[in-house]
């Protein structure tokens, strides 16, 4: 998304070109510092108008998508993003603390006290 110096900043913002690569918006990263699958969820826990405006476009967008709880495949679609560059620039907006990484089961996987408390309610459903 780019604007212009006299775009008002309550219209849409459009995209940049599709021939950016996608290495060049993620500075040739291509793994993020958190652990984020398909599946993990993401949100913004306090709103900054001045970080959203200072951020790139890119990032701005997720970070304005994930004001309503979204997942990596739900933001990488919604915004015609690359999952890879997705998985990166969320990751780099978590190190800011901009947005919160929800977990997922696999950060439970080793908890045997989550896996029986699991088990116990699936045995409580009515069959």
């Amino acid at each position: 998304m780019t604007v212009s110096s006299d775009q008002a900043p309550d219209r849409p913002v459009k995209m940049r070109s599709r021939r950016i690569r996608p290495y060049a918006l993620t500075g040739g990263r291509t793994k993020s510092s958190h652990l984020l699958l398909v599946e993990t969820l993401i949100s913004v826990p306090r709103y900054d108008p001045a970080l959203a405006e200072a951020l790139m476009p890119e990032s701005r967008s997720l970070y304005e998508r994930a004001r309503e709880r979204s997942s990596i495949a739900e933001l990488s679609v919604g915004l015609d993003l690359p999952l890879g560059v997705v998985r990166v620039l969320i990751g780099d907006l978590a190190t800011q603390g901009a947005v919160f990484v929800h977990p997922t089961a696999h950060a439970y996987n080793h908890d045997t006290n989550v896996l029986e408390r699991i088990l116990d309610g699936l045995k409580r459903l009515p069959v």
